[in-house]
Order: structure tokens, then sequence, then C-alpha cells
């Protein structure tokens, strides 16, 4: 098959590379990356960005040269990103069913001279990462980065991942994990969500959950060492390792976390309690979400040495700010409240951010930005304090 539509060649991060010409895409649709013959989404270049920036420090803790598979390839550009900007990877293997995808990911490889170290396959996503997963065949580092849902792709994946290898998962069905659509949460993940302030770090803990869940059906443990939230997107990166208990240890990672409506009030449990849990504070019926994980989401060693790679890697202030929350927050309590929903539930003016987190400083508490909202704080303090000193900032 011959590439029988135009190409536009582009520029990210060390490499360039031909896509479809979406200007002529973008006059008849309003969102053209779904209609383009090869998938290409320009608003991921921060997801791919991150996605480099965790393989170098993955590859670095390693100190071989290593071995990554990308089985929904789209134009490439992942893939070949990894092979040009991450020091000491021996091979990369990207995937795309599309015959389209095929021929132009084999025109991007030469353009880029990476014939040596790209290959490329044009199979079910599920298929090649089944063809890896015997013993001597897995990849060090799987990259799965679908549209919508890694749900049917996940056990493969977990399969064609090494004993402590990198398992790296995109979502893009936010409006599913956040809880807009609960019954299709149920049915993709195997959790209830809930529609709170804090819903998008659910959605990240409801993903890692089913994570570990399904990882433990095989005898496989997850540590998560990264996770983002992003624009359309949640980005989970978890270490696998081999072992019936180890996997046992990691499912007590597993919890639920209950949500009081009447109050904002929330408590987590690591073990599930019965549905009409009564808030301790205001006495009213608190609902809940999960299981889903309740430990920690971040290695606090691995985001650190991420930050020191940053600057070096010169993927941009947006990436560093985030990066810089993110390292804020990884002791931070489970859960965040946001500012202003807080102030529109009391119904008074919102106050100043740094007013806030400085008396709760001063009151003694714990107090940490979040990544996953601009207007997020994690606090250890009640509810009712928390409430207390907002009302008395009025």
């Amino acid at each position: 098959m011959e590439i029988d539509f135009p190409l536009t060649k582009i520029k990210e991060g060390k490499i360039e590379f031909y896509v479809p010409n979406f200007k002529k895409f973008e006059k008849e649709y309003k969102t053209y990356s779904s209609v383009l013959p090869v998938f290409y989404n320009p608003v991921m270049k921060l997801n791919r960005d991150f996605a480099v920036l965790v393989v170098q420090v993955f590859q670095m803790e390693k100190d071989y040269q290593i071995t990554v598979c990308e089985p929904l390839a789209g134009c490439g550009v992942r893939g070949l990103r990894f092979a040009k900007e991450v020091e000491g990877v021996e091979e990369v293997v990207v995937n795309d069913l599309n015959p389209k995808a095929y021929k132009l990911i084999q025109k991007n490889i030469s353009l880029n001279g990476l014939e040596k170290t790209v290959k490329v396959y044009c199979e079910d996503a599920n298929f090649i990462l089944s063809r890896f997963a015997g013993k001597g065949k897995r990849f060090d580092v799987v990259d799965v980065d679908p549209f919508g849902s890694p749900a049917p792709y996940l056990n493969s994946a977990l399969r064609a991942t090494k004993n402590g290898g990198l398992l790296c998962l995109t979502a893009t069905d936010t409006a599913v994990l956040c809880g807009v659509h609960s019954k299709a949460c149920l049915r993709r993940y195997e959790a209830k969500p809930l529609r709170t302030e804090y819903n998008h770090e659910l959605a990240v803990r409801i993903l890692v959950g089913f994570v570990c869940r399904e990882a433990a059906k095989i005898d496989l443990a997850i540590q998560p060492v990264f996770c983002h939230s992003t624009n359309h997107y949640v980005r989970v990166y978890v270490k696998i390792f081999r072992g019936a208990k180890k996997a046992d240890k990691a499912l007590t990672g597993l919890g639920y976390i209950y949500h009081c409506f009447n109050c904002l009030n929330r408590k987590i449990f690591n073990k599930p309690f019965p549905e009409n849990q009564t808030c301790e504070i205001c006495g009213g019926t608190m609902d809940f979400a999960g299981p889903l994980w309740v430990k920690e989401l971040w290695d606090k060693k691995f985001v650190e040495k991420m930050l020191n790679l940053a600057n070096v890697k010169d993927l941009g202030k947006n990436l560093n700010k985030i990066l810089w929350k993110i390292f804020l927050e990884i002791e931070g309590e489970p859960t965040y409240y946001v500012l202003s929903y807080l102030c529109d539930f009391l119904n008074i003016p919102t106050p100043s951010y740094q007013s806030i987190f400085k008396k709760l400083e001063k009151e003694g508490f714990k107090v940490t930005p979040t990544h996953f909202n601009p207007q997020g704080l994690k606090t250890n303090a009640p509810i009712n304090i928390l409430k207390k000193i907002l009302l008395e900032n009025v």
C-alpha cells in the first residue's frame, strides 16, 4: 500500500516526522485527530514529553540497554522519540493495525535514520503483545496509548512486560473514570466512580487499582512510580514484579474512599465497609468510590530523578511546572479540596490561595498544592476545621 494522502512534516522533541496534512481535515471537522487516515494528536505532546522523561529515568536505574514496545503507534512519533531521545535504548518495537500507519511509520523511521533501532509491525495490538509475552522475549517498557480506555489491552501488556519492567498507560475516557458514566466505569474498570471536586484523582486511583487487580490475576504485582492528570486524559506508570506473594502484598494497596455530599468530609479505608457509612462530622450518609488504589501514587526518589533530569532534557516550562507541583504533593493526603468549590459550598467569597495555605500551616496542619487542580490543596485538616478557617477569613 502506498501513501495516498497529503503529508506535512513537523518537529517534536528531537525528531522530524510526517503526519497527514491536518489543515485539510481541520476545515471539515472540529476534532480532526479521529478522522485522519493515520492517527496523530498534537495535544498529546506533553504526554509524550513526560513519557520520554520517565523512560529515561527508568533506563538510568536499570543501567543497561532497554527494549520498548508501543503497540498502538499511529504515526509512530512516541516510539521514534524513545529511540532518538532516550539514551540506552537497544530496540523499539512499534505497531499499528492500520496499513496506512504502517507505511507512514516506515517513512518516518527512514527520515530519522532509525532503521537499526526501530522495528515496525502491522498487527492487532493484543496479538503483537502476546507474540512477545514469552520468557526471554518480553520488553523492559510497554507503552499503551489508546484512543479511549486501555482496558482491552491490559492483560496482554502485563504479560509482555519483563519482571521489574515498566508499564505505561493512558486513559482518555476521563468522563467514565470521573463518574459521568458510572455504568461504563463499572463495566470497564470494575469500580464505582464518584462525581466529586477531586474526581480527577479518583480517576487515577481507579485506573491504578484496576491495573493492580488485573495484574494479581496472573501473579504480578505493581508499584506506581509516577502519574499525572492533564487535559482530557490520565496517565499512569507502574513497575511490574512477578510472584504470587508480591501480588498479594500489592493488593493491600486497594481500598475505598467514602465521601459525604452533605458536608464534604471524606474517609479512606483499606477494606470495604457497608454502603450506609455515617459521617462522623455531620451524621449524613456517605457515598463511596472503589475499589481503587489508596496508597502512594508516586515514588519520591523516582520523581526527584525526573526533576533533576527535566532541565537537562529541556522539555519545556509547562512540564517543569507540573512536575514540581507533583513533587510537592507526593506526601500529601489522598484526595484534595478545591478552594473555589468549598467557598461556593459555604456561599462566601473565595480568599487568596496563599492566605489559606499560611493559616493551615500556622494551625499546625500539613498542606500542599496539587497538580490535579490549580485551586486544589491537600491537607490533613478535618473539613470542619477547614471550613472554620475559611469562614474566619471572610
